[in-house]
C-alpha cells in the first residue's frame, strides 16, 4: 500500500493528539494529498509510528467518519469518502508559487516562520473580515 500520509505530533502545541491527527487529515485533503477512496494508515500503524494510544487514533477516524469524510470498512481499513479541496490544482500550485515567493522575501527581510505565521494569520483574518463586512 502506498502511503499517502504521514502524521506527526507537536506534543507543545496544547492542542489534543486526536485533533492533531483529524486536522492533518482535513489539510491532506484541502491539498489534494488524499483522495477519494485512498486509505489512511491503520490505528496500529500510528500507534506505532507515534508512540500513542489506539484510542486517540480510533476517536480520530471516528471524528472524521463524523464528518463523513472516511468510511471505515472493518477488517479492511478507513478510505477517504470525499475531498474538501475547491480549489483546481493547477490554480493551488501557482498559488503556492506566489506564497512560496512571499515567504522568501520575509525570510530576505530577516523574519523567522513565527514571524510569518503571525503576519499571515492576520493578513488572512483582515481580509475574510473584510470580505464579510
Amino acid at each position: 500500500m502506498l502511503e499517502v500520509i504521514e502524521f506527526h505530533l507537536d506534543r507543545r502545541s496544547g492542542v489534543a493528539s486526536y485533533l492533531q491527527l483529524v486536522h492533518q487529515v482535513k489539510q491532506a485533503l484541502r491539498l489534494g494529498v488524499l483522495q477519494p477512496g485512498d486509505q489512511l494508515p491503520t490505528a496500529r500503524e500510528v500507534v506505532a509510528a507515534l508512540g500513542i494510544n489506539p484510542n486517540t487514533v480510533l476517536k480520530a477516524y471516528r471524528e472524521l467518519e463524523r464528518e463523513d469524510l472516511v468510511l471505515a470498512r472493518p477488517g479492511m481499513g478507513t478510505f477517504i469518502q470525499r475531498t474538501l479541496g475547491a480549489v483546481p490544482s493547477e490554480e493551488q500550485a501557482e498559488i503556492r508559487e506566489r506564497l512560496a515567493k512571499v515567504i522568501s522575501d520575509g525570510r530576505g527581510a530577516g523574519m523567522g516562520q513565527e514571524d510569518l505565521e503571525a503576519l499571515f494569520a492576520a493578513v488572512l483574518k483582515e481580509s475574510f473580515r473584510r470580505e464579510s463586512a
